[in-house]
């Protein structure tokens, strides 16, 4: 009897780790708009369901909530005069970092009532677009544009406590006029020990580590490239392998030649596709969790499309323009943009 139940319950277990997800099918979504007066809001770190967490242009961070209720709202001001304007943010389990743009490089650490600074560059090129976490939370790492012939990374061993600058020595050449783009805060995606990055401009390539940032490969996409607003705006990874990238031409967005494109071999080779369809430009990508990798969305101040079929094919859900996404489960999302969060709810 108990060879008998164990031949069950393997079968069981064989036949569902086999059944292979079934799409839905999405024509329109519910997005409830949440005001932000005067600041522009690009980066997000979805708590849960019932708040988010966000850094807008006028220095102001905190979270916002389903009740459209500000808690523990910041105003963070350097040396009494400069308003850093923040574009990207990161959650280590425990704090959360807001990056600015600009120079000097600003970087905070932010606890329920405080802030402090853990980071700060001075360089005329300056200019950090996305900051994130590895899976174990004591890694982390941003990237911003070359000050030199690389691009500009720092990282960090000890949950963000401090940062150091990787050498150029120690990083793959970049080509002049190639660069990163400060969208969305999702030009960088990591999963357990792996960071993917994506660049735009004169090259739209991936530089990809495996060891924390330690070691360095790049390859090459067939993304639009060329002139300093083309390139690729968003990167996401599905698991160590399906991935998807997504920008165009940010000066021309409702062109969509080039602009999509898919890899199953973590992001050696890519595959244009929907190519001369829609969607267009967009500034964010991201996989809807627990969909097998195959269901989509992105969004963009050109609105909200959704794929069913890992990014082959694609349908406008909403024409609201938005710069990033982020979700929290399966049926829920928040939204960031220009004077306003977003929340989407799928029914």
């Amino acid at each position: 009897m108990k060879r008998i139940a164990l031949y069950i319950i393997t079968f069981v277990c064989f036949s569902a780790c086999n059944q292979k997800y079934t799409s839905r099918i999405i024509t329109n979504v519910d997005i409830k708009e949440f005001k932000i007066a005067n600041s522009s809001i690009r980066a997000i770190y979805a708590s849960d369901s019932l708040r988010i967490f966000y850094a807008g242009s006028r220095g102001n961070i905190g979270f916002k909530t389903n009740e459209n209720s500000d808690l523990h709202l910041q105003n963070i001001v350097y040396a009494d005069t400069l308003i850093p304007h923040f574009r990207s943010v990161a959650f280590n389990g425990n704090n959360y970092f807001a990056l600015a743009t600009g120079n000097p490089a600003l970087l905070y650490k932010i606890t329920k009532d405080h802030h402090k600074l853990v980071y700060k560059e001075e360089n005329e090129n300056v200019f950090y677009d996305a900051i994130t976490f590895f899976d174990d939370n004591l890694h982390g790492i941003a990237v911003g544009d070359p000050t030199e012939n690389c691009a500009s990374i720092l990282i960090t061993k000890d949950a963000g406590t401090t940062w150091h600058k990787i050498p150029c020595a120690k990083l793959p050449p970049i080509e002049n006029g190639e660069a990163f783009f400060a969208a969305s805060n999702t030009n960088i995606k990591t999963i357990d020990s792996t960071v993917w990055i994506a660049s735009g401009g004169k090259r739209a390539r991936i530089l990809k580590s495996d060891d924390f940032g330690f070691t360095w490969q790049v390859y090459d996409t067939p993304i639009i490239q060329g002139n300093g607003p083309q390139g690729i705006y968003s990167i996401d990874f599905y698991n160590s392998t399906t991935g998807i990238v997504i920008g165009g031409d940010y000066s021309k967005p409702k062109e969509n030649q080039a602009n999509k494109a898919i890899t199953t071999d973590g992001g050696r080779t890519w595959q244009l596709v929907a190519d001369g369809k829609n969607p267009n430009y967009k500034s964010a990508v991201k996989y809807v969790p627990n969909s097998g990798g195959k269901e989509v969305f992105a969004v963009g101040k050109t609105g909200i499309s959704y794929s069913n079929d890992g990014g082959v094919s694609w349908v406008e859900v909403s024409k609201k323009g938005f710069y990033a996404i982020t979700f929290v489960d399966k049926n829920t999302a928040w939204l960031s943009g220009q004077n306003k969060i977003g929340k989407l709810t799928i029914k």
